[in-house]
Order: structure tokens, then C-alpha cells, then sequence
């Protein structure tokens, strides 16, 4: 017997079979299926960490945590502000979803706040990397709080007395997002606020101002009063500040709550309206008569802080680096799984030529950053210590710089559906330009350099100590060095010729790094792509001769499904 619809009924039948679609990367394991970070993690000298680094992978790549991210940073779960309680006493309250809680316990669970202060030995910066490394992949803009806490300690170690009171709670493994004072928590986060309406970058036009409560100078207790234009992470328990006083610009710890346990009067005037870091909150506040303790040397604010800055410029690179990385196998996951006039797009020749790109400059990137933190490790080394000086501005300058781009190709890569808020890309792209110009931009990691250089000279001998480790096995390598060599011999208008030169010394360094430890393959096309005259076109300009398709196997993850 057949039985007949009515055409409304049979109309909501299903249309069609869905195919053609690549499944979610995810459930997979991000360390296990990373061999260029495998191998920098075991060269850099953190070997004793795979294991531990390889669960955290399994962590990272896990179905739950990428949830977490897309929950943190939905629209409708942006942090909100609370100035006041119901009863209208000021309370300066950030409101966030339990997402973003989640992904702050973990990262501080795991050591990525501290653990190369808290548990010092070989390889433990190479090893926070890597965690770090992995876990913004999977979400971003919690890493402001989680770097400005791990770049704390150089700074507070100018001032014994409070580092001694303030250290164990910030290298601890607890995380406490209560808004109670600091003596009632087990662990602390650390924020930072340094620029103002009228300076910006240029802090020494700060016009807050300092009064000492009685005595003056480094330890001693001080009230602030005027305003911060960016404070980013205004839930952290204190702050390091930058404030005027009679004898210049110094340095100083604001806690949310003074010794008293009353509240300090930082007092969180709006939030700021980002395109991009939407699950972290960013503020513009006002001090009135803040409590704060000077940290360091009266007058030397600049100096002091310049450790906790120089700290997250490198933080930074990380984060740089991770995006790419992210970006990277979101494109090769797509592309090996999707088919499109007749042939898998992994496949076709030029499809080839843009993942392959995508994918030299995510590993260079990573490698370099690695690179940096083995120069963490080993400060105790005077040439470790120089190139630390100026490498850190060079790879935060071109890493941070070359992630829009990359980002956005790697969209292109997905087609429309990653332009949707459903897919991981549209944050990527959005989360891409925030690292270029948080602490410090492009032109003043170029004006850092050449601050460096001419401050002390043996940086520039260091870097080029280092770039030379890579000479001999590539002829355009060697010529690209000669020329650099000859681009720092003319000293004339060097201030104007500065992003080139920062540029060129990036790919430099990337490109004797590569030599050294990368396979053959992945350095002859760095050094065609990026050495022989490629450098400024869009990515898919790789040269042809390329083992394109090696180096695509190599950044992907299809090895490792849900290892």
C-alpha cells in the first residue's frame, strides 16, 4: 500500500546529502602532530619535558578546551563592567564567562604564568614556550594576563622587599579570580599600566603623579593620582604603574585592595570596544589617590619596567607564532579534505604553492621564537644575554607583523566559511593585528634596535655571530648576508632605512636557523622564497623546484587524527 504527502509535508523532507565538507580539526593531539616543534623543543634543550608536553597537547587539541575558546569569545559573552553594587558602593567588578575562568585555570595550572621562576632548570623556558605555544592556539586573549604575570618577576626583583612579599603568590599554580585582597588568595595575577591619553608609546609624557605618604623613595608607599589610557587585564590583583615624581618617572606596585582592605581607588571608567582579544577585558581608568609602593631606583621608572616589557614583547613572538601555527593547520585540514573541480585542493599545483608558504612561514616563525627561548635559558651566557637584547625586538617587529597577512591568506585558503564567527578563522584574523601593536609597534621595535646597536655595539656583533652559523650551505643565504653586512656599513639616514634593515635581519636570523636544524627541503624554499628576491610578494610565490608537497606533509596534521 503507498501512502502519499501533502506537498507542505513533503517539502520538509531533506533536501539534499551533506559532502564535500572537511570534518572540525579537533580531538587531536597539537604536540604529537607537530614535528617542527617536537624537534625545536628536543634541540632547545627541553627534552625532559616532552612527555609532559605531549598530554598537554592532547589537552589543547581536545574538542572541550577549543569549545572554551569560541565560548570566551562569543559576542554575547563579552566581560562586562560593574562599576557599583546594589547598594552603590564602588565595587570596579569584570563580569566574564566561566569559559575564560576555565582557560586561565589551566594556563596557571600548568606553569605558563611562572614556572621558569617558580622551578629553574635547563629547558624551562623552552618548555613554558611550547605549553604557551599551544594553548593560545586554542585561545588568544587570556594570554595578556597570563604574560603580564609571567614578565612581573625580572621587574619586581629590582625591589627585595616586595618581591619577597608578592613572589610565592604569583608563581603559584592556583588560580583565584575573587575580588578580595591579595593576603587572602593563595595565587596572584600581575597587570601592567604604563600609557597614557596624551603619550601613548612615549611614556616619559606621563602626567600622573606620585605623592609620597611619608617617606620618599624605593619601597616606600605612595598615593597616584591621574589616569591610565590602556590598563589590559583590570581584574589582576595589582598592577606595576608608571607615575611622575620629583625626580622623573618611576615605578611602582598598585594593588586592587590597600593593606587596609579597603578598596584602592583605581577605579575602571569603561571598557574598551576591541575588534580583536574580546574574551580579555581592557580599560581606561582613573587614580585617585591610588596606593601604590615604589619599585626601584626613584627617577629610574623606565629602566625598571623595561625587563616586565621586554618580557612580553618576547611573549608576543609566542603568541604571533601560535596564531600562524593555528592558521596554518586549519588551511591544510581543509584543503586535504575538500575537492574542487575535479581534484583534491591539497593537490593542485597552485593550492600547493600557498600552503607551502603558509607553512614555511609558520615554522620559521616558531623556530626563531624557540630559538629566543633557549636564549631565556641560558642568561647566565653573555652571548645569549646580547642576543636576547636585540633579537627580541627584531622577531616581535617581523612575527607579529607577517600574522595579519598569514591569517588572512590562510581564510582565503577555507573560502567563505572562514569569514563566519562559527569557524576558528574569523578570530584568528581578528585576534592577528593585536600583538604588532600592543607593547610597542612595528616602528618602535625598529627604533629599539638601532637604540640597542648604538647603546651597545656587541649586540650588533652578536646577532651577526649568529647569522653566520648559517653560512656556507646556501648561496643566496651568503648573499643575503654579504648584503646585509653592507646595509649596516653605510651609517647614513638609518633611522628612515629602519624597517628594512629590521626586516632583512629577520630573515637573516630565520633563515641560518632554518639551515641549521630544519630539512633540506624546508630551508631551500625559505631561502628561494623568501632570500631570492620573493620576500615582499604575496604568499604563493614560491619558486618552482620545490618539494611543496614535503613541506605541506610536514606542517599537517592528518598524521595524527585523534591522537
Amino acid at each position: 500500500m503507498s501512502t502519499t504527502y501533502p506537498m507542505a509535508e513533503r517539502l520538509q523532507a531533506a533536501t539534499h546529502q551533506v559532502e564535500n565538507q572537511p570534518d572540525y580539526l579537533q580531538d587531536y593531539n597539537s604536540f604529537s602532530s607537530d614535528s617542527a616543534l617536537q624537534e625545536a623543543v628536543k634541540r632547545e634543550g627541553a627534552s625532559d619535558a616532552l612527555t609532559e608536553l605531549s598530554e598537554f597537547g592532547q589537552l589543547a587539541g581536545a574538542a572541550s578546551s577549543i569549545e572554551l575558546g569560541f565560548q570566551a569569545n562569543a559576542h554575547a559573552h563579552k566581560p562586562n563592567l560593574i562599576t557599583h553594587d546594589r547598594y552603590g558602593h564602588r565595587v570596579d567588578l569584570i563580569d566574564f564567562h566561566p569559559a575564560y575562568h576555565q582557560l586561565m585555570r589551566t594556563a596557571i595550572e600548568h606553569g605558563l604564568h611562572a614556572s621558569p621562576w617558580r622551578d629553574p632548570k635547563a629547558g624551562a623556558h623552552v618548555a613554558r614556550a611550547a605549553k604557551y605555544y599551544l594553548h593560545t592556539q586554542v585561545e588568544a586573549a587570556h594570554g595578556c594576563p597570563i604574560t603580564m604575570t609571567f614578565a612581573a618577576i625580572p621587574a619586581l626583583r629590582h625591589q627585595p622587599d616586595l618581591y619577597q612579599q608578592w613572589a610565592d603568590k604569583i608563581m603559584a599554580p592556583h588560580y583565584d579570580p575573587r575580588n578580595v585582597p591579595h593576603d587572602q588568595k593563595q595565587g596572584l595575577t600581575i597587570g601592567m599600566a604604563m600609557t597614557e591619553k596624551q603619550g601613548g608609546s612615549d611614556v616619559r609624557r606621563n602626567s600622573t603623579r606620585a605623592y609620597p605618604i611619608g617617606k620618599a623613595g624605593a619601597g616606600q608607599a605612595y598615593e597616584l593620582v591621574g589616569h591610565k589610557w590602556f590598563v589590559s587585564a583590570p581584574m589582576c590583583d595589582a598592577f606595576l604603574v608608571l607615575a611622575q615624581t620629583d625626580k622623573g618617572l618611576s615605578c611602582f606596585l598598585l594593588p586592587r585592595w590597600r593593606p587596609d582592605g579597603s578598596k584602592n581607588p583605581l577605579q575602571i571608567q569603561q571598557l574598551k570596544n576591541k575588534m580583536g582579544n574580546v574574551a580579555n577585558a581592557s580599560s581606561e581608568t582613573e587614580l585617585r589617590g591610588a596606593f601604590a609602593w615604589m619599585v626601584g631606583e626613584e627617577g629610574r621608572g623606565v629602566r625598571t619596567i623595561i625587563e616586565m616589557v621586554a618580557t612580553t614583547r618576547y611573549d608576543c613572538m609566542i603568541g604571533s607564532s601560535s596564531g600562524m601555527r593555528q592558521a596554518t593547520v586549519q588551511a591544510i585540514h581543509h584543503a586535504s579534505q575538500r575537492e574542487a573541480f575535479g581534484a583534491r585542493l591539497s593537490e593542485q599545483p597552485l593550492m600547493q604553492n600557498v600552503l607551502a608558504d603558509l607553512a614555511l612561514e609558520s615554522e620559521a616563525a616558531m623556530t626563531l621564537t624557540m630559538r629566543m627561548a633557549r636564549a631565556m635559558d641560558s642568561q647566565e651566557n653573555e652571548h645569549e644575554q646580547l642576543l636576547t637584547r636585540i633579537a627580541t625586538p627584531v622577531g616581535k617587529y617581523w612575527i607579529c607583523k607577517r600574522t595579519p597577512n598569514h591569517a588572512y591568506e590562510a581564510m582565503e585558503v577555507i573560502g567563505g566559511s572562514g569569514v563566519m564567527e562559527t569557524h576558528i578563522m574569523a578570530r584568528l584574523f581578528r585576534e592577528s593585528p593585536v600583538n604588532a601593536i600592543w607593547e610597542g609597534s612595528g616602528n618602535v621595535q625598529c627604533l629599539d634596535i638601532l637604540r640597542a646597536i648604538e647603546k651597545q655595539p656587541e649586540v650588533l656583533d652578536a646577532f651577526i655571530n649568529e647569522v653566520e652559523k648559517g653560512k656556507g650551505a646556501d648561496r643566496r643565504f651568503d648573499r643575503f648576508v654579504t648584503q646585509l653586512h653592507s646595509a649596516f656599513a653605510d651609517p647614513t639616514d638609518t633611522q628612515f632605512r629602519a624597517r628594512n634593515l629590521a626586516d632583512r635581519m629577520a630573515l637573516a636570523l630565520q633563515g641560518a636557523l632554518l639551515l641549521q636544524h630544519a630539512p633540506a627541503y624546508v630551508a631551500d624554499a625559505f631561502c628561494a622564497g623568501r632570500l631570492d628576491g620573493h620576500s615582499g610578494l604575496n604568499y604563493g610565490n614560491l619558486p618552482t623546484g620545490l618539494d611543496c608537497a614535503a613541506i605541506i606533509k610536514r606542517a599537517g596534521t592528518e598524521r595524527f587524527p585523534g591522537s
